[in-house]
């Protein structure tokens, strides 16, 4: 019966870790903790990226109050873009 119980236990720890880096792993950044009143209008904003030459395929407002964009950059590579919709700078960029 003892053995049961460090068994469970052990396995409720590892599945609480496995949670921890998962939630972690796919967490995006923070990108403001201002309201959305202030934020860029999220239309005008696309407009901004198109005449800098990206092509945006997927345009989100994320948990961590970004605006992330799926496309394109100038040159034809693909990104991952994370901008504060305040200021419209880029947060975090993945090129891929």
């Amino acid at each position: 019966m003892k053995r049961l119980t460090v068994f469970s236990g052990r396995r409720a720890l590892l599945t609480a870790a496995l949670g921890l880096c998962s939630a972690t792993a796919w967490a995006g950044p923070q990108c403001t903790r201002e309201p959305e009143s202030k934020w860029m209008d999220a239309a005008k904003f696309q407009a901004q990226l198109k005449q800098q030459g990206y092509v945006v395929a997927k345009f989100k407002t994320t948990a961590g109050h970004c605006y992330e964009i799926y496309g394109k950059d100038k040159t034809g590579a693909k990104v991952e873009i994370y901008f504060d919709p305040v200021h419209g700078k880029i947060v975090k960029e993945e090129r891929h």
